[in-house]
This record gives structure tokens, sequence and C-alpha cells, in this order.
């Protein structure tokens, strides 16, 4: 009895958002409970695993666990809903005035002044803790066992070069995969590391740049998002047939006008808008360009898409259904003491409807009372389309209720 075609191999792409990653693991602990619920086989169902910034680190995190899912899913989602800032960043005054204090003071005092040359400091925060979480988070030494032993097919994780402007792939996987080079983006065949997830995630201005070694050459590399025209374009070039890409805002948020302001923006303001412009614009660009050569495709004749190299990819975006934004208004006096403090100097303040620079607030918010709200609403929109979900990854649901 033949046993019919393979299913199309799946990949997986999450994006960048500091803090907002959170969401992410909400969307896939809701994954894990409608397969179950579906009776599905258990098994990686993403052979293809990519990832950007923070989301980089969940992609790195589930990929060096791809021999057990749920559990990987379970451990990550750990890390998240017990979140602190000190497990990213230095909270404490002390690390706040090395750090930002000091940078801010060479905003406003310039760097005209002899004595801060010989301490320049490298960014607003000093992620550091950031550094042993990750060696304890994700076991980059399981992964060339997940490639050989058929867990995975590839796993592949961004940055962006300061010194050459180029935005960086860097990948590993099964096959040989001829790297890609296209308009300013370019892909490197490496043995992955913690070094390349704190590049990925290397928030600008915020944290600190961190070294690669690159074609023989050392290069400062920071957040992958920064010149990210195509996100979606890594997990194509690693063999994906159908994409789940999961975003961090926007792209299903609520429609409609918001009641803007009237008083000049402030830094906190211009730079959670800049930061926005950063993590979430590409995503929308580069689903609408798929969904345009999918429809293109499917008006050529066989004989036509015969002679191009091009094939329809089934692509499934899912994205909050409400702003973030507002979500960490509430939350941000969770922060640290110091950390307020220090964005109270840039212009966040007051709460919910009244604050001001929560967008900036939303990407450092690595605390336990907003990741889990952030996680709760991942579960919810997901769960809301579950019979889309299965429908995506075959997945029988039939007769469940809706």
């Amino acid at each position: 009895m033949n046993a019919g075609p393979p299913p199309p191999t799946t990949g997986l792409v999450l994006t960048g958002g500091g803090a907002r990653a959170a969401y992410q693991v909400g969307v896939l602990q809701a994954l894990v409970e409608i397969r179950r619920e579906a009776g599905a086989a258990g098994g990686n169902p993403f052979p293809v695993i990519t990832g950007t910034s923070a989301g980089a680190i969940n992609a790195a995190a589930l990929a060096c666990r791809a021999d057990d899912f749920d559990a990987a899913v379970h451990a990550v989602a750990e890390v998240w809903a017990n979140f602190r800032a000190e497990q990213v960043y230095r909270a404490d005054s002390i690390g706040v005035i090395r750090t930002g204090a000091r940078w801010l003071t060479m905003m406003s005092i310039g760097w005209v002044i002899a004595r801060w040359r010989r301490a320049r400091p490298r960014s607003l925060l000093d992620n550091a803790p950031l550094d042993d979480l990750l060696h304890r988070l994700v076991r980059f030494e399981r992964l060339a066992d997940m490639l050989r032993d058929g867990h995975l097919r590839g796993l592949a994780v961004t940055a962006s070069s300061y010194g050459s402007g180029l935005h960086v792939t860097f990948y590993d996987a099964v096959n040989e995969i001829l790297p890609w080079t296209r308009s300013q983006r370019i892909a490197v065949r490496d043995v992955l590391s913690v070094a390349h997830l704190l590049a990925s995630s290397a928030i600008p201005f915020v944290f600190p740049a961190t070294a690669l070694r690159i074609e023989g050459r050392t290069e400062y590399f920071g957040d992958g998002s920064m010149r990210q025209a195509a996100p979606i374009s890594p997990a194509v070039h690693l063999g994906s047939q159908r994409i789940l890409v999961v975003g961090a805002g926007r792209m299903h948020e609520p429609p409609g006008p918001r009641v803007g302001s009237g008083e000049y923006p402030n830094l906190a303001q211009i730079a959670g808008h800049a930061l926005s412009n950063i993590f979430l614009d590409a995503l929308a660009v580069d689903v609408e360009r798929l969904q345009r050569i999918n429809a293109t495709l499917r008006l050529l004749p066989a004989a036509a898409l015969a002679q191009t190299s091009l094939r329809p990819i089934d692509v499934l975006v899912i994205a909050p259904s409400q702003r973030l934004d507002d979500l960490a208004a509430k939350h941000l006096g969770s922060l640290p003491t110091p950390i307020r403090a220090m964005l109270r100097g840039v212009g966040v303040s007051g709460r919910g409807e009244d604050a001001r620079g929560a967008a900036l607030a939303s990407y450092l918010l690595f605390e336990s009372a907003y990741t889990r709200e952030l996680m709760a609403l991942g579960r919810v929109d997901t769960f809301a389309r579950r019979h889309e979900v299965a429908a995506f990854f075959g997945w029988n649901l039939a007769g469940r209720a809706a």
C-alpha cells in the first residue's frame, strides 16, 4: 500500500521585538495543545527554524531540543513566564550608572570632554546577564546531533554588520545549501553559538554590538532586524515549502485611527517609533511580496511553471490582536527602579492611557507581569484560529467543537 507523498517541509519564522517575543511562546504553547487535541503524531513540526533578534533566541532553543518539541516549548515558556529584567541586562543602580546614565550624559554634554574618552559607554544597557542565561537555555552542543539524527533540517539566525552594512544570515543545515547573496544581504554557513544570538538580539543603542568572525575577518554585529528586507527568505532558502510566521505586532492589531498627541515627541517616543520601524514593518512587506508571487504563479500554465525555480509557498501569519504598546503601558511599574529612573530621563512616564514612551519600554519589559500577558495573548490568538492552524498542518480536528 502506498504511503502517499511526504508532507511538505514546514518552516518556522520567529521575528524580533525584545520582550515582545514572549508572544511567540504563547503561540507555540497553543500549537502543542492543538496538535495534541487533533491526535496528530509527535516529533518536531518545524524541520526548518529561523529567527531574528529575540526570535533568534527562541528559535535556537527550539532547534537544539528538536528531538522533543513539546519539552522544548515547555522549557522556553518557563523562562519567559518567570522573567526578570536582571536576567537580560544589569538593572541595579551601579550597572545603570556605568552604562545608561553615562551614555545619556555623553549625549547631553558631548564627546568633547576628554575624561570620558577613556571609558566611552558602548550602549544604554549592559546585557552581560543575557550571556549567562543563553548558555543555560540554548544547548548548542546538541545542534549537530539534531541535524545528524533527522530531527532538524536547518537553523538560521540573522544579524546586521555595523562595519560592512550587510544583513547576514548565519545558518547550519543538513544538506549542502549554496549560500545566497542578494542586495545588501548575504548568507554564511557557520557553527552557530551564543555569540550569534547576542549579536542578533543587540537592539541598536540599547545593547552593545557583538564581534563575529566572517570570511576570515572580525566584524561587529547588531540586531538582525536592522536592514532586514526579507525576514521570510532564510526559511525559503533552507527548503521550507510552507511557513508559519509569528510576528510581534501591527499586522493583526485592531483597525482604526489612534488618537495622537499634539505635544512635541520626546526622545523615548522617537526611539520607540524607530524601533517599531526596525522590528515590525519589514514582515508585513515581505508577506505581501510572497502573496503576490503566489498569486502570479497560480496564473502560470504548467509549461511556464516548469521553466521557473519558483514554487508557491503556503504562509500562515499569527500576530498580536492587541497593541502591545498599550499592554506595556500597564506594566511600566514592573521595571526595576533604576531602569524606570533612567527611562524617565528620556521621556518614559505615566501608566496606562496616560503613559508616554511605552513603545520603547515594550522592548525592554522583561518582567513576568508583562511577558505572561503576552504569552496569554499568543495562546488566545492561536486558539481563535485553531481550525485554520490545523488545516495548515494537515491535522484533523473534524468533529471538534469550534
